[in-house]
């Protein structure tokens, strides 16, 4: 067993001190943002925001063809007077004028009568006449500390807000001058900017050889800057994974809604060397309009050809056709299409496993030494790494044992969540295996005897009596129920519109063919193809349609593909469970039914007494659409769960925001699909108010305006739901990436421990909203590298994976780590597999797929510390452990019917509750609505 886990984490030095850099900075000057906004305005004839520019383009053309630039500023375009350009050296004017020019160009759209504003704006941006001139602004020397931190008032530190973007790309160039070593050869290191940080890519890309095929692949780091709550320094995370390229695309182009393409091309200026090599950044993509793959707007090898016509550049439909090709080069340019699963299969597998990234993090933190270093090791806060289960291994640990142990705790907890109802469960099936397997799986899972059975054509009912349980499951054919959705192809109206008529349409269908529920509990299992069978129509996968549908019909629904795997609505994590077999895959279609029943609890904890014998369970989830979700219709909506272990198996309530009351889950679901309207979102059109977070900006409204009244009405609403959990004990779970975009004081900047806050009050006391109330934010990588890699050690060269819960040697800390076990289905590979390089025992090893579990980071926000008890006049009572807290957090993760969740299961299932979350289009905009709004495909 490990002892300690260490992190792919990096913060100051306190032993160096400042880390200062000296960097040219150019900044957009008033001058040139007041015409370049002007150009814009008038090529928009004023329909968009003038004041904003879209530099994300010019950004990237400047980072692969201007010399010595190292960063872009953020916002430079909505103020002239912020920093732009940070760059080692400056960059002669005859390099900027082009480029800006040249991007300017592209505002003007192209028409007969063009006067050139890009050409005639270079020429200004050239002349030294100041009445005919342009001035392009001067360089300035700033000595730049890469460390500058400031304290929030709960003790987090938190780097100056430019040092998001420049340092991990200071840091990436910093980390590229030096070649990996490792197993006898040397991985060199290209910069790639993004979003969110830095990246590097091993370039040229391995070599693969399977059969008669060449796959290719790099080692890829991407680097990020974070805080930590209450740490006294801020991190720098640095994540493994190995990039793939395309080699053959077997998509055809029309079915290719983006892909990312990395171009290697030098300087077009004779003359010109820059030391930080680059990849640039780029997207391609199929234009409907025009019938043809054409690179995506802010890609820069658009701007290039106009810079540099010396060397030839990719064209996009040659690119797609042969990817391999130009990833090998031509002349001195290259490029390689990132792999994605839509482009067909590769040999090459996902993931790093620990030895090769503690190889890895070895090398990163000599290279940042000695400005940084890594954060200290992690280590046990507990033995207790799992609640009561059954055994997992040893005696008992059979599957045989361990589900005849199962099945009366699945039996009670379906009979507290019917309440003395009859179940009565449809399966609409497109294979009679599907139909078989279903129909075997269900007296397997709650121990039922044989079945009262009657036939006809074409349908087969069973029915069920046992230990007050009533179950009547009828199977028939899903004929054109599952047939995909007839979307209209009339682009004129909005895609919104057109998708919500064919749901209508599918509503009706279903009506037809349903009889009525009576007093029973009524659920669907609906077989529909895979989501390749769809990809020629966009939004013809009938699942979402058919969710609605049965929602209105007063049933909760769930789904599996005939190709394989579960389907909408799975209670599995990270699918990690989705077996290939037909028999696994209906076992978990019937046990997320049954989650969605209600009937679902949490094993006992064994923390120990310091934690209340009556504490219940409340969770937050917000569940966020745009108008690329499900509907095309974005929404917000707070979804809130509750959880009673004491009151016996299965009682998992939901929060009805319109009748303030708690409901069963169940019925939550069905309540959830019944809001069409869309909530407030910024920037989009909305509609008449609606129930829990439903109003919505009509109009042109404000972004910031619809923004800030989305957040006051999510806080309204969370402090109305801690008013009704005051009459007990409870610990309330947010996740803390998902929440605070509605919720603001929950970014780590404005944590306080023991106290809460909202909007621009000022923070409470968490004992005013119950005396005992705990709070505890979980944290994922949420997408962005918020919580860091790791990998177990145990200090003398053993590498590995470890379960449990993990913290610092502080007495009072508040932050731990939460790492689970892989679940069974993850293949069993050796800890010391090299993918990068391969041992001549591991030749095949870059065909393997490396799953390593995720970090959950939990932060202990609010307990009944001896300060909280003090400021309560409660000075007596015996004060909380922080650690007893996150190791309950821990243990909500595991359950015996499942692989352990990426969180506690209360969050678990208030997530899951968001798929019922589908708004559609209003009545109004149906029957009338204007041309030309969201028809884009």
């Amino acid at each position: 067993m490990y002892h300690t886990i260490r992190s792919m984490a990096y913060e100051p030095d306190p032993m160096h001190g400042p880390w200062r850099e000296s960097l040219h900075v150019l900044r957009l000057g008033e001058e040139l943002h007041a015409e370049l906004t002007r150009i814009r305005a008038e090529s928009d004839n004023g329909a968009r925001r003038p004041d904003q520019l879209p530099v994300r383009q010019l950004d990237s053309l400047l980072r692969a063809a201007a010399p010595g630039v190292i960063a872009t500023g953020r916002k430079a375009g909505t103020d002239g007077r912020l920093p732009w350009l940070y760059a080692r050296k400056t960059v002669p004017r005859d390099v900027l004028a082009p480029l800006i020019g040249t991007w300017a160009a592209r505002l003007v759209p192209e028409s007969d009568d063009d006067d050139g504003a890009g050409p005639d704006l270079e020429e200004r941006l050239w002349t030294e006449d100041p009445a005919a001139g342009v001035r392009l602004p001067d360089w300035e020397t700033e000595h730049i500390d890469l460390l500058e931190t400031s304290t929030s008032a709960g003790g987090t530190a938190e780097p100056a807000v430019r040092l998001y973007s420049l340092l991990p790309e200071w840091i990436a160039f910093r980390l590229a001058a030096r070649p990996f070593r490792t197993g006898g050869a040397t991985l060199h290191f290209r910069v790639e900017s993004s979003g969110d940080g830095a990246r590097l890519v091993s370039w040229p890309p391995l070599r693969y050889e399977r059969g008669k095929r060449t796959w290719y692949y790099s080692a890829c780091l991407n680097i990020t800057v974070h805080t930590v709550p209450f740490a006294s320094r801020f991190r720098v995370h640095v994540a493994t994974q190995v990039r793939r390229w395309a080699t053959a695309t077997e998509t055809r182009p029309h079915q290719l809604s983006g892909a990312t393409v990395l171009l290697d091309a030098p300087l077009p200026w004779p003359g010109q060397s820059d030391q930080d090599k680059r990849l640039t950044v780029n997207t391609l993509g199929y234009d409907r309009g025009r019938q043809e793959l054409v690179w995506r707007r802010r890609s820069p090898v658009l701007l290039l050809p106009d810079l540099d016509i010396v060397r030839r550049y990719p064209d996009p439909a040659e690119l797609f056709a042969h990817p391999e090709r130009w990833l090998h080069g031509r002349e001195d340019v290259a490029a390689g299409i990132v792999y994605h699963p839509s482009l067909g299969p590769h040999a090459v597998g996902s993931g790093l496993m620990p030895r090769e990234r503690a190889e890895l993090d070895a090398w990163v933190a000599e290279g940042l030494h000695p400005m940084l270093r890594r954060v200290p090791d992690l280590t046990r806060v507990t033995r207790r790494n799992t609640p009561s289960l059954l055994p997992r291994s040893g005696a008992g640990a059979e599957p045989e044992a361990r589900e005849a142990r199962m099945v009366p705790q699945r039996r009670a907890a379906l009979a507290q969540a019917l309440n003395g109802r009859p179940l009565q469960v449809e399966i609409f099936w497109r294979t009679e295996e599907t139909r078989t397997a279903l129909l075997a799986a269900l007296p397997k899972l709650v121990g039922l005897g044989p079945a009262e059975t009657a036939r006809t054509d074409t349908d087969e009912i069973r029915r069920w009596r046992a230990d007050g349980i009533e179950l009547c499951v009828r199977a028939r054919p899903a004929g054109s129920l599952a047939a995909a959705l007839p979307v209209p192809r009339d682009r004129k109206r909005p895609r919104a519109v057109r998708l919500a008529e064919a749901v209508e349409g599918r509503c009706g269908l279903v009506a037809e063919r349903m009889s009525p529920l009576c007093d029973a509990v009524g659920a669907v299992i609906a077989e529909t193809a895979g989501k390749d069978a769809f990809a020629e129509a966009p939004d013809s996968d009938p699942k979402h349609a058919l969710r609605i549908a049965w929602a209105r019909q007063g049933r909760i629904s769930q789904f599996v593909n005939s190709a394989g795997g579960v389907g909408a609505g799975t209670g599995a994590e990270d699918d990690a469970e989705s077996g290939t077999t037909l028999e696994h895959r209906a076992r978990w279609v019937w046990l997320d039914l049954f989650r969605q029943l209600g009937a679902i609890s949490s094993p006992a904890h064994r923390v120990g007494a310091g934690i209340p014998g009556d504490l219940q369970y409340a969770a937050l989830w917000l569940v966020r659409h745009t108008r690329k979700g499900p509907t095309r219709r974005p929404v917000r909506r707070l979804v809130a769960v509750r959880v009673r272990p004491g009151e016996g198996p299965g009682v998992i309530e939901g929060w009805d925001a319109e009748r303030a009351t708690w409901v069963p889950y169940r019925e939550l679901l069905l309540l959830l699909s019944g809001q069409t309207e869309p909530a407030a979102e910024a920037g989009e059109p909305g509609g008449r108010k609606g129930n829990g977070l439903s109003r919505q900006v009509r109009g042109s409204a404000d972004r910031a305006g619809a923004a800030q009244r989305a957040q006051r009405e999510t806080e309204s609403q969370i402090r109305t739901l801690l008013f009704q959990l005051r009459d007990q004990p409870t610990l309330l779970l947010v996740d803390a990436g998902n929440l605070r975009q509605c919720w603001p004081r929950l970014r780590n900047g404005s944590l306080v421990p023991d106290m809460l806050g909202f909007g621009a009050e000022a923070d409470q006391r968490l004992t005013a909203y119950g005396t005992d109330l705990r709070m505890v934010c979980v944290r994922d990588t949420n997408g962005r590298g918020e919580v860091p890699e790791w990998y177990a050690h145990d200090g003398q060269g053993e590498i590995g994976f470890a379960e449990g819960v993990w913290g610092t040697s502080e007495r009072e800390g508040r932050v731990f780590a939460s790492t689970a076990a892989k679940p069974h289905t993850a293949a069993k590979l050796p800890k010391g597999l090299m993918k990068l390089v391969p041992t001549a025992e591991g030749r095949t090893a870059p065909a393997k797929t490396a799953w390593n579990p995720g970090q959950l980071e939990v932060t202990v926000l609010g307990c009944l510390s001896e300060k909280a008890l003090a400021d309560s006049g409660r000075e007596g009572d015996v004060p909380d452990q922080p650690a007893e807290w996150a190791t309950l957090t821990h243990q909500l993760r595991y359950h015996d019917d499942y692989p352990p969740l990426a969180r506690p299961l209360p969050l678990h299932v208030a997530r899951l509750a968001g798929e019922y979350v589908l708004p559609l289009a209003e009545v109004g905009e149906r029957q009338g609505t204007t041309a030309g709004q969201d028809t884009q495909e």
